[in-house]
């Protein structure tokens, strides 16, 4: 679909649904399409390097994906998967004539209001909702598919390196002296991989690699009467298919970024008391690597956003800079430790 497209049909759903209250909501591979009761999410014919929606075939597939991956921990939020028609000038869902241009995820619309992100910069985040959630996400893990696939080092290691690809957004920003810290975090962050491939391995075949979440932060959380943890990776099962360390740690760097460094410490307790997966000291260095990776995959989401506007807001720019900080912190941490 284009985003002409997209916003008749934006205009024709708040006809149907008699609401004023509509919205169009974009990110850089999605428009979300926000009614009173219900959101419709469609996947961007683009393509990345680490993903590809270029298709209206790989868009109904991730689309059918994307339900059924979620409703492994949302189920209620995830309704399922509609087309979308052409016909006579206008843009509809659901069993109409006319051909079928895309495909959209039908969700049940929760309170933007509670979700975690938001609610962390009002310092509205409990203890124990903390709690909840990672006694949730132990449980989750426990009885999510276990991954013993051979470890791929170079596949970790491109995951990492990826973010490269979004220097001249980054020189655009923050300037030439921020890709030269940015080379030395990557150059760091590979050497660390090397050294710890053996650990890599063990802990995979010990179990701890799961089919999990794959993009757990604090924006993919709802705080109703019970978290409601949604959005995960649909369109790459390696980004997906992790140490349960990584997952946790993606939420923990998110905590960092808030600077509840309490809420970090009692989520941690909690989990590691329904699932001990972090034991020794190489565990905590694995920890700490993976706080750094999550950290460059929040950085590169956010210089993409800022790639598709004009004149990046403000806000956005203070994000990326912050996460920067963060890369910046976990790698330096990272020099310090020990040789194991």
């Amino acid at each position: 679909m284009t985003q002409a497209q997209v916003e008749q049909l934006a205009q024709s759903q708040a006809v149907k649904e008699g609401s004023s209250t509509f919205k169009l909501i974009e990110t850089h591979i999605s428009w979300l399409l926000l009614g009173p009761e219900h959101v419709l999410k469609i996947k961007k014919p683009v393509q990345y390097s680490f993903l590809d929606f270029s298709t209206i075939k790989n868009r109904k597939y991730y689309c059918q994906e994307e339900v059924r991956l979620n409703r492994r921990l949302s189920p209620s939020m995830y309704l399922g998967v509609i087309p979308i028609r052409a016909f006579g000038g206008k843009i509809l869902t659901g069993d109409n004539d006319g051909e079928i241009i895309d495909y959209a995820v039908l969700m049940r619309r929760m309170d933007e209001r509670k979700q975690m992100d938001l609610l962390l910069q009002k310092d509205q985040v409990s203890l124990d909702q903390i709690g909840q959630i990672a006694e949730q996400l132990a449980q989750f893990h426990l009885q999510a598919k276990q991954i013993k696939t051979p470890v791929k080092l170079e596949q970790i290691q491109t995951d990492f390196a990826d973010v490269l690809n979004v220097k001249p957004q980054l020189q655009k920003l923050l300037g030439a002296k921020a890709l030269h810290s940015l080379d030395k975090i990557v150059d760091s962050a590979l050497s660390f991989l090397e050294e710890q491939a053996f650990q890599l391995y063990v802990r995979k075949m010990q179990g701890w690699t799961v089919d999990g979440h794959g993009d757990l932060h604090a924006r993919n959380i709802f705080l109703l009467d019970g978290p409601v943890i949604f959005d995960c990776i649909e369109f790459g099962d390696h980004f997906r298919e992790v140490d349960v360390l990584d997952e946790l740690a993606f939420l923990c760097m998110d905590l960092n970024f808030y600077d509840c460094y309490d809420l970090e410490e009692h989520f941690l307790q909690v989990y590691l008391r329904h699932n001990p997966c972090m034991t020794g000291e190489i565990d905590r260095q694995l920890f700490l690597y993976y706080k750094l990776y999550r950290a460059n995959v929040r950085f590169k989401v956010e210089l993409l956003q800022a790639a598709a506007q004009d004149q990046p807001k403000r806000q956005l720019v203070k994000r990326i800079r912050r996460y920067f900080e963060l890369m910046k912190s976990y790698q330096e941490q990272l020099q310090k430790l020990p040789v194991s």
